[in-house]
């Protein structure tokens, strides 16, 4: 039952983005750090470990202070989130 809960995205912060992503076509690394209440330096960890798997990507336009990153999320991170919550909806008896 559990082989649906995907280690990526379970950790809190990476779930937390993936639900903001999944209700967006794009979001700036901006709006996510505030949303999520967290530092840019573990938001940064967060979105590189989903982008490393494939389930975000992400465009950067500029450097330093003027530039600015935005993540969506890919079709596989699509379908990864939503096997995610299915097998959560199961497990805790909503399905």
């Amino acid at each position: 039952m559990i082989d649906g809960l995907d280690p990526i995205i379970h950790v809190p912060k990476r779930l937390a983005a993936m639900a903001v992503l999944a209700n967006a076509p794009s979001v700036s690394f901006r709006f996510l750090k505030d949303h999520l209440q967290l530092s840019e330096s573990d938001l940064s960890k967060q979105m590189s470990t989903l982008e490393a798997a494939g389930y975000v990507s992400s465009t950067k336009v500029g450097r330093g202070r003027g530039g600015s990153t935005t993540y969506r999320m890919t079709q596989a991170g699509q379908r990864a989130y939503e096997q995610h919550c299915a097998t959560l909806r199961i497990l805790i008896g909503g399905a």
